[in-house]
């Protein structure tokens, strides 16, 4: 199973590498964890590459360290794992990437909101809900004060 997790550094990707490690099986079970790093502008001129954001430069290195934390917390559990950070529409960039990579499953966090928010998802996890090829999981964190 080739399962795509979309990671943020917030304290949802604690909880989604919890629920990947007690939730699947090592066996046969390959891991994309993705980090994507949004540009200030959403389009980038026509005269600049595809993920030219040179503003984001600075986050490239550790975004990198951040998500090989996470990849080492998931070899040590017995997961074939690989890491990639890259740039543009988190939620375009998830399911492009769970499209090229042949991800039979992504996993996104959705953060807890009390009120009203509670009955919304983020806007990225509803966004991938909707229009992934795959089936999504969403990990909820748990509503703070």
């Amino acid at each position: 199973m080739r399962i795509l997790m979309g990671i943020d550094d917030s304290k949802s990707s604690v909880n989604l590498v919890h629920v990947l490690v007690t939730q699947f099986r090592t066996e046969n079970a390959e891991i994309l964890a993705l980090h994507v790093l949004e540009p200030v502008e959403p389009v980038a001129p026509p005269e600049m590459a595809h993920g030219y954001a040179p503003e984001l430069e600075g986050q490239k290195k550790p975004a990198f360290t951040f998500l090989e934390r996470i990849g080492d917390e998931l070899r040590r559990a017995g997961f074939s794992v690989q890491t990639s950070v890259e740039i543009g529409d988190v939620r375009e960039t998830i399911i492009e990437t769970a499209i090229q990579w042949n991800a039979d499953l992504i996993l996104v966090g959705s953060h807890g909101k009390r009120g009203i928010g509670s009955f919304l998802l983020g806007r990225v996890a509803e966004s991938v809900a909707r229009h992934a090829k795959c089936s999504v999981e969403i990990v909820r964190m748990p509503a703070t004060d």
